[in-house]
């Protein structure tokens, strides 16, 4: 099908070295908010909290504090990488009977699970799994903040109060997931007009209208004076559980008091004369370990061989994946969702985090008492029972997520990326970049990449040269796409890097919303 879309445009992001720290987020505002933290004179961590809960509203699709995922830290001063998982679970009284296979082919979301009847793995109260965002932001800033907790979420708040701008980046957003959000009153009723249509910006840019996200603010203020806390063990959580077992969900009191983020020891993955921190367990750090260990024999001497090895090295690490780890397939249509952002801070600490709902408005699906769009990481699962990710209760979900911390030739570096399965394939490539190209943040992100995600295909960015697109057509089957800004045929990354004392960081080039902000004006 040819394109109507224009062939002379282009693209950049401008990149800016500085002494001071740098976020780089999918939400400009949120990144400022995280740079204004940091001139504060609070810690990574402490930026990465208020920059977690202001993408939370402002790119409330994406991720929030219903969601969950995993980050990656590094402590400058004691040389060290931890690594906190604060992945979803699903809920103890989880009934597998109450998911029935329909017959019906696949599901039409992220993956193509045997199709469930009426989806309720997909959206709806049943999909919702236990949120662990908020407990694990809350380990680190108990171990790692210098800044009041309370401080820290009043940009969110004020946001809220505030209310989102609906741009037309966000209206194409909303009316993408109009059909589905209209299903639930409450969704409804904070991102659709008379709760059928989607909320659009007028035509002049003078015309303004806002999400009223008020009730999203009083929960903030809830966390802010309680704690992370808050929303496991206090009323705010009672009132969550609550709005979601009205509507059929299994989310229970003791799920959210049971639930705790683990930090822990990352997975160390060294590669020739680099290495590389990864969150492991049942995430894409794993894959992405596979991956690398695949590429270091293989011949990188120029760019066609390099990303025929790519393609190469990620087909054998998600042969493995999909045959232990049961994360099998992923709809290459299907919209992207969750976000990263990654800091830097003067003295060198740094902090890497992806965070999501899973589909893109998770459940579609919002708590009335709480102003919360609810996550449905019931999809991970597979419906199928007797594979190694089957549904069950009580069970971690298993992530695509990989946030990375990397030391290489002098520089040290916090990438990670949005986008599900198209995550590692990014990772993996964008590492390369810096590991056995000597690429800055610059040229790491805006070098074209290919998307390999365990499929027959590999997608490659249409603007490469004709001589690696040929060196990949000898081996594979290839398919070409632009680098839009919706939909999204790669993963969306976001990074900041140090090489001595100066700090750098970039956003995927295309993201309209994506910027990097700095400490310094």
């Amino acid at each position: 099908m040819a394109s109507s879309l224009s062939r002379t445009m282009q693209t950049r992001k401008t990149v800016i070295k500085t002494k001071g720290g740098v976020v780089a987020s999918q939400h400009r505002l949120a990144a400022e908010a995280g740079a204004a933290v940091l001139r504060a004179g609070g810690d990574a961590v402490d930026a990465a909290v208020a920059t977690s809960f202001v993408i939370g509203v402002l790119e409330p699709w994406m991720s929030g504090p219903a969601g969950g995922g995993a980050m990656m830290l590094w402590r400058a001063g004691e040389s060290e990488a931890i690594a906190l998982n604060h992945g979803m679970r699903s809920p103890k009284g989880l009934r597998v009977e109450d998911f029935p296979l329909s017959g019906e082919g696949v599901s039409g979301d992220l993956f193509p699970w045997e199709k469930v009847t009426g989806d309720v793995n997909v959206q709806g109260a049943k999909s919702i799994a236990v949120p662990g965002v908020v407990d694990g932001l809350g380990q680190v800033h108990e171990r790692f903040g210098r800044m009041p907790w309370s401080e820290l979420l009043a940009p969110a708040i004020a946001h809220a109060r505030e209310g989102l701008l609906v741009d037309w980046y966000a209206a194409l957003i909303i009316a993408s997931a109009t059909c589905a959000l209209a299903q639930d009153a409450d969704a409804a009723a904070l991102f659709l007009e008379d709760g059928h249509w989607p909320t659009i910006s007028g035509w002049t840019a003078l015309a303004e209208k806002r999400l009223d996200q008020r009730r999203m603010a009083d929960s903030l203020e809830n966390i802010a004076r309680e704690g992370a806390r808050a929303l496991y063990d206090g009323e705010l959580g009672v009132a969550m559980v609550r709005d979601v077992q009205d509507k059929g969900g299994y989310l229970a009191r003791e799920d959210m008091c049971d639930y705790s983020a683990a930090m822990q020891a990352p997975l160390k993955v060294s590669y020739r004369d680099a290495v590389f921190n990864v969150v492991g367990g049942l995430t894409a750090g794993p894959t992405f370990a596979h991956a690398m260990s695949e590429l270091e024999p293989r011949d990188l001497g120029n760019k066609p061989t390099a990303f025929a090895a790519y393609a190469e090295a990620l087909n054998e690490a998600y042969a493995a994946r999909l045959g232990s780890m049961g994360d099998d397939g992923e709809s290459p249509d299907a919209p992207g969702c969750t976000t990263h952002f990654s800091v830097v801070d003067r003295d060198g600490n740094m902090v890497s985090q992806t965070q999501t709902l899973l589909s893109i408005f998770g459940s579609r699906v919002v708590s009335p008492s709480t102003g919360f769009l609810m996550n449905n990481g019931i999809m991970w699962f597979d419906p199928v029972q007797g594979r190694a990710n089957s549904l069950g209760p009580d069970k971690r979900c298993l992530m695509n997520v990989c946030p990375i911390v990397g030391e290489t030739g002098g520089k040290r570096f916090a990438f990670g990326a949005s986008g599900g399965r198209k995550i590692v394939s990014a990772m993996t490539q964008m590492a390369s970049f810096v590991a056995d190209f000597d690429m800055d943040v610059e040229e790491a992100f805006h070098q074209p990449r290919i998307d390999v995600s365990g499929g027959t295909k590999v997608v490659a960015d249409e603007s490469h040269a004709p001589e690696v697109l040929e060196c990949l057509r000898k081996k594979h089957d290839v398919v070409t796409a632009p680098r839009t800004v919706f939909p999204y045929a790669f993963a969306c990354p976001a990074g900041v890097m140090r090489e001595g004392n100066t700090n750098s960081g970039c956003t995927e080039i295309m993201s309209p919303w994506g910027d990097a902000a700095l400490e310094e004006d």
